[in-house]
């Protein structure tokens, strides 16, 4: 999970679609990108959720 929030903390360029994304899309983006991440890496969270129940990696 630590490379998936990594991703989402990457700064955006600064070409104009990129700055459109970041004002106005970008908490819909990162909550989707969030969602792809944890479909991704489902059985690793399952597998740690096995030692800390109710674990979910952290959404910022």
């Amino acid at each position: 999970m630590h490379i998936a929030y990594s991703a989402l903390q990457e700064p955006v360029d600064n070409n104009q679609h990129n700055h459109f994304v970041q004002t106005d899309h970008e908490p819909l983006l990162r909550y989707q990108a969030y969602q792809a991440a944890c479909n991704k890496y489902n059985k690793e969270i399952v597998a740690i959720q096995k030692y800390i129940p109710g674990w979910m990696p952290a959404f910022r």
